[in-house]
């Protein structure tokens, strides 16, 4: 039953059906979405740890794939994403009583000069769903910012975003100060003009082009 359940969830992640009322989408009208199973889940007894790895960042990862491969689009994926978040609402206090444990925290930030804040945000979500500590410091963050979030909350990893040529050099300068103060903390860039030549030439540990290989890579240097 549990894998049921299980398997349950991480559909409504995958299809962003995010609780009952939701009218989205059609053939899982009046159904229960992410919300009440996850609630449910838990009253059985479910170990929040198995909803997280198994359903939520199940679902997600599916999601990211699917994202990649131009199989859904950002509205979808939009949708996906209010899903994990209205499961996550409830395993949040199982996180914050240490029940759950994280497996490790990052800064986010959308770097100077730059307002643009819905890939960041979708990141994020992706990076959360797959069982991180997400600390959003939101938009136009300068290398100060970063520094005062990395020292409030170190250990943890440092994501730079941009969406514009004309602020993703700011990410430069930025880099740089973290690696000069922090020489070992990994950092991860991206945005639309970002590419994985210029993440090598400022001196960021890695680029990634999606969401969803995002988390693979902070996964994998984080392991």
């Amino acid at each position: 039953m549990n894998d049921e359940q299980l398997s349950k969830i991480a559909e409504c992640v995958q299809k962003g059906k995010i609780d009952g009322r939701s009218p989205y989408p059609p053939d899982m009208q009046g159904q229960d979405g992410a919300d009440e199973l996850t609630v449910k889940a838990l009253a059985a007894g479910m170990s929040p740890h198995d909803i997280l790895s198994q359903a939520l960042i199940v679902g997600m990862k599916v999601v990211g794939e699917r994202f990649r491969d131009n199989e859904i689009y950002l509205p979808d994926v939009l949708m996906s994403a209010r899903a994990m978040n209205a499961a996550m609402e409830h395993l949040k206090p199982f996180f914050s009583s240490g029940n759950v444990q994280y497996k490790g925290k990052i800064v986010l930030g959308t770097v100077a000069g730059d307002l643009h804040d819905i890939g960041k945000k979708i990141v994020g979500m992706f990076f959360e769903g797959g069982g991180w500590q997400v600390i959003d410091c939101g938009v136009d963050v300068n290398e100060e910012r970063f520094l005062q979030s990395i020292a409030e909350h170190s250990p943890c990893a440092v994501g730079l975003s941009a969406l514009l040529t004309t602020t993703m050099v700011n990410m430069e300068s930025i880099v740089e100060g973290i690696k000069r103060k922090y020489p070992d903390i990994h950092v991860i860039v991206g945005g639309a003009p970002v590419t994985d030549a210029f993440a090598q030439r400022i001196g960021a540990d890695f680029y990634s082009p999606d969401p969803q290989a995002a988390l693979d890579k902070l996964n994998l240097a984080c392991a």
